[in-house]
């Protein structure tokens, strides 16, 4: 199963690229780098840790 590359931030809806740094969690809340500092890496929405999301491989 692939992820959902979701295209905004959950947080203050700033647009995310697909090859540019986002954050999720197990449930695939995604997040930018500054509303991931601010929420110290803890996702509002389950309680869980906010890593970096993968990137999709190079065509």
């Amino acid at each position: 199963m692939a992820l959902e590359m979701r295209k905004i931030c959950e947080k203050c809806n700033n647009p995310l690229q697909n090859e540019g740094e986002a954050y999720i969690c197990v449930y695939e809340c995604t997040f930018c780098h500054n509303c991931t500092e601010e929420m110290d890496a803890v996702c509002p929405n389950c309680g869980g840790e906010l890593v970096k999301r993968p990137r999709p491989p190079k065509k």
